[in-house]
Formats: C-alpha cells, structure tokens, sequence
C-alpha cells in the first residue's frame, strides 16, 4: 500500500492521517474535507481515481495545513518521524504501529512526497527512519520535498522525481542552493530537456528515474531516456494549476500496485494526457473535470496498449 505525504493550503487545518475517500469535488479524511482544486488535493483525488479504475487499495495520507510558514510543515515531518521508526516495533510496544499499518495490517511500502516546506535536517531525518525500516519503501518526490532531497544531497536515494523543466533546471544546478538561485546557464528550455537530465545525473542531483513534465514528458532512469510522450497535446493544459499534481497522483497509484517505477511513469504520463484530451480543457477548465477521465484515459491507453 502507498502513501501520500502533504500539505493543504488551510492554517487552521489540523494534522491528520488515514484513508483518504472522494464525493465530488472533495477528498474527505478523518472526517475533515478539503476541495480539489490543485496542490496535494489534485493528486490525492487523482490517486484515488486511479485505484478505484484499478481495483486497488486507496492511498494512506499524511495531512497538515501549511500556506508557506512550515508550522505545518514541521508538525507533519515530527509525527511521520515518529511513526516511521514504530513500524518495526514489536507487537504491543506502541500504539502507533497498528494506526500505521493502513488498520489493516498492510505495510505502507511506497511513499509520495508532495507539498511540505523545504527542510534539510528534517527531510535527513525521515530519510534515516526509512533507511532503518525492515524493507526499505520506494520514495517519489515532487515540489517541496524534491527541493529537500536535492539539498541535503541525497537526491540519488530517491527512486523517483517528477519535475517540471524549472525544477529540473534546479536539479541540473549543481551550484543552487535554492531554486530561487539557478544560475542563468540553466534555463529552462525545452530543447534544453536531454542536457538538463544528463547534468543533474553527472552531479548526482537525480533520482533514480525521472518523470520530466512538460509539453513533452521524458521518462528517464540513470542509463537513459526510456521514453517521451507528447501526444494527446492540449495546449490549456499547461497554464492550468494541478494537472502536474494529477500526473503525481497516477504514477504513485500505479507504483502502489507493485509496478516498476520506470513502466509506471509512461503509463501515467499518457493516463495524463489522454485524461486531459477527454476533457476538451479551456483557460476556465478546473482540475477535477480532467480527474473524472481519468478512467477513460485508462481504458483508451490500456486498451491500445495491448
């Protein structure tokens, strides 16, 4: 089972943790509910979209209330902290193992990292805790946490960043401390794409594969580029907010169900697309009208795939 990891753009809303669920433009957990509209909401409603069109288990969530002052933030990173080094206790030893086990029993062996306030000495933390867990989980990262991983330099640690090419442009900065800081050598062009990837490797400034998004996605591990989807092209999509977080939430749904990171990144990535295409998106398009064909974006690829 997989977990998401992330803030919502809410001070007053609490520190939460559980099965998440969906009715219309809402996620509901612990009997709070926030509206899709984009950020870790758009990719938690994506992820569930695509469980339910796989037959799989929902994601487990992790959820703070943080607008950019990392209150939140570092609440969130201390209870997962915590909760992560329970998860090989012995039976009776805490009370957190059971609440983390998904009340099922079911290790949580994927984790996304969405929207959290960049934190080194808190990302290393959490980092420690899952090295020292009985199966090591695989780790995504996007947003906030890919820019954690990159500075605390243990970016190779990761089995998958999803940037956009500005945030790969940050990654390609060996020198940046801060994405605010990417030197101009860097831009972030798209037929820059393929010397960005092979830069950000050569400094070590990479997760094993990479989801590059953008008009067109390049799927990517160390050795080379697996794969580049650029078709359905919806020219809307790329000034709409939260359709990269939709792309998060499909390929860490996939990831869930025990695929290959690398296979999960080109099915999500052509999910995406299609999902936006059945859309038929405008400037005034809202993310959750191209959640709804997420299924449809299924079927359409799943079936041409065969």
């Amino acid at each position: 089972m997989f977990a998401v990891v992330g803030t919502v753009p809410d001070e007053d809303f609490p520190l939460v943790s559980g099965k998440v669920t969906m009715d219309g433009d809402r996620i509901y957990i612990q009997g709070h509910s926030v509206p899709v509209n984009r950020g870790t909401p758009a990719l938690l409603a994506a992820a569930i979209k695509t469980c339910e069109t796989l037959n799989s288990n929902p994601p487990f969530t992790y959820l703070v209330g943080d607008i950019g002052k990392g209150a939140g933030s570092r609440r969130l990173y201390a209870t997962l902290v915590e909760k992560l080094t329970s998860f090989d206790s012995e039976p009776g030893d805490s009370q957190i193992k059971t609440d983390n086990r998904s009340k099922t029993g079911t290790d949580l062996n994927v984790f996304a990292f969405h929207y959290l306030q960049p934190d080194v000495d808190w990302h290393n933390r959490i980092l420690m805790a899952m090295e020292k867990m009985r199966k090591r989980p695989v780790l995504i990262a996007d947003a906030g946490f890919m820019y954690a991983a990159k500075m605390s330099g243990f970016a190779a640690e990761y089995d998958l960043f999803t940037p956009d090419a500005g945030e790969l442009a940050f990654l390609a900065d060996e020198a940046a401390p801060h994405p605010f800081y990417t030197r101009g050598f860097a831009l972030h062009e798209e037929n820059k794409i393929p010397e960005l990837i092979a830069r950000a490797y050569e400094h070590e400034n990479a997760a094993r594969c990479l989801l590059v998004k953008g008009k067109t996605d390049y799927v990517v591990d160390e050795k080379q580029i697996h794969a580049t989807v650029d078709t359905p092209l919806e020219d809307a999509m790329e000034a709409m907010g939260g359709t990269g977080d939709t792309l998060v939430g499909i390929v860490s749904a996939l990831v869930g169900t025990g695929m290959s990171v690398i296979k999960a990144a080109a099915l999500a990535a052509k999910v995406n697309r299609w999902a936006g295409h059945y859309a038929r998106p405008t400037p005034a398009t809202q993310v959750i009208e191209i959640i709804e064909q997420i299924p449809r974006a299924f079927s359409k690829v799943l079936r041409e795939g065969e």
